[in-house]
């Protein structure tokens, strides 16, 4: 079975921690991390992670532009991208869905299934 990669972009340290040892230890996954949409894109580029986990509210470039600028990078267009964040209306989350996001996970998450949540989303078995 080959290992996942995951790219986590969050501008908190503690977010990204419990995310890396939630999927290191469930899922046995390598997780990579960013701390602002910037250092995400750039890690997307040359790392090519099978899928991105992207907080919606960060300082400086928040998730969607940073969302959007993977989109429009011929280097990481094709990978999947899923939201993170703790405010979310039912409407908002249609948007995201039809704006070409994956998924919409909402903070604060439990870490014993956020593997599973990521796996279904994405429909890795």
């Amino acid at each position: 079975m080959n290992t996942r990669c995951i790219l986590v972009i969050d501008d908190e340290a503690d977010i990204r921690e419990i995310t890396r040892m939630s999927l290191k230890l469930t899922k046995r996954w390598e997780v990579l991390q960013a701390a602002s949409g910037q250092e995400g894109i750039s890690i997307a580029e040359t790392k090519q992670p099978d899928a991105i986990l992207l907080d919606l509210m960060m300082p400086h470039m928040d998730g969607i532009t940073t969302f959007k600028s993977l989109k429009a990078n011929p280097a990481t267009c094709h990978i999947p991208v899923l939201l993170l964040t703790a405010t979310i209306r039912a409407a908002t989350r249609q948007q995201y869905l039809e704006a070409g996001i994956t998924e919409v996970l909402v903070k604060p998450f439990d870490p014993g299934s956020l593997g599973n949540q990521i796996a279904d989303s994405l429909a890795w078995s």
